[in-house]
C-alpha cells in the first residue's frame, strides 16, 4: 500500500538564554545563533567578553536536540537536517521571530542597534531569518559560515542593501576551504551585497579579540 504523509500544527514550547537586560539604557541587542551540535547556554558564554550594561545578548537554541555520542552524556542541538528540511526552516523562523517579538515588545528601537550573529550552521539560519524582513535589523554577521546557496536572491536585494553584512572566519578553519569562500563571494554578488571580511588567526571558533573589536 502507498504510504501517505500527514502534517499537523500544534503549540510548542522552546527555551532561549539571555545575558543582560533590555531597558532604556540598552544600546545594543545581539541575537547569537549557535552552530551544529552546540547548546545555546554554553554558546552564550563565549560572549562574556562583550557583555555589559548597554548590551543584551540573546541566544536562541535549535529546536532539535540529540546526544553527541551514543545514547547518553553531552547533548547538542541543530537547526535543521535534510529530513523535512522546509518544515524545520519554517518552524525555526517562527520560533526566532517569536523570541524577537517577546523581547522587544514595547521597546523604542530607534536608539538600539540590533545584530544577528550566526556561527557555522547558525550563519545560514541567521541569513534566512534576516530575509523574513519582519524585524528591525542593523547588522548581520556570518561567522565561520556563509549565505545558504538556496537563499531567495530577489528578496535579498531589498533586505541586505539596508544592513551591514560581515563575513568572519579563522585563517585555519578546517570547514572553510577556498571553494567555500569562493561560493560565499559568488552568492554575495548575486545578492548584490557588499560584505566586509574579517580574518583572524585561529580555527572554527569564536575569537574573543575579534568579537571585542565589533563593539
Amino acid at each position: 500500500m502507498k504510504t501517505d504523509k500527514g502534517i499537523v500544527q500544534f503549540s510548542y514550547s522552546a527555551r532561549y538564554f539571555k545575558l543582560g537586560r533590555i531597558d532604556n539604557t540598552t544600546g545594543e541587542i545581539w541575537f547569537v545563533l549557535h552552530g551544529y551540535g552546540q547548546m545555546a547556554n554554553y554558546f552564550l558564554k563565549k560572549f562574556d567578553c562583550i557583555s555589559g550594561d548597554s548590551i543584551c545578548l540573546i541566544a536562541p537554541e535549535g529546536l532539535s536536540r540529540f546526544y553527541l555520542e551514543g545514547f547518553y552524556g553531552k547533548t547538542g542541538a541543530t537547526w535543521m537536517t535534510k529530513e523535512e528540511r522546509e518544515t524545520d526552516i519554517e518552524n525555526y523562523l517562527h520560533y526566532l521571530t517569536t523570541v524577537y517579538d517577546k523581547e522587544l515588545s514595547g521597546i523604542d528601537r530607534n536608539n538600539i542597534r540590533i545584530t544577528f550573529l550566526g556561527f557555522s550552521q547558525g550563519a545560514a539560519t541567521a541569513s534566512r531569518w534576516a530575509l523574513t524582513n519582519s524585524m528591525d535589523l542593523n547588522r548581520l554577521i556570518l561567522w565561520a559560515g556563509i549565505f545558504p546557496p538556496d537563499l531567495n536572491v530577489e528578496a535579498g536585494f531589498d533586505t541586505f542593501k539596508n544592513i551591514e553584512v560581515l563575513n568572519i572566519y579563522g585563517r585555519n578553519d578546517a570547514y572553510l576551504n577556498n571553494d567555500v569562500i569562493l561560493e560565499q563571494k559568488a552568492i554575495s554578488r548575486k545578492l548584490n551585497v557588499e560584505t566586509e571580511t574579517i580574518v583572524f588567526d585561529g580555527g572554527h571558533e569564536i575569537d574573543s579579540d575579534t568579537l571585542v573589536s565589533l563593539r
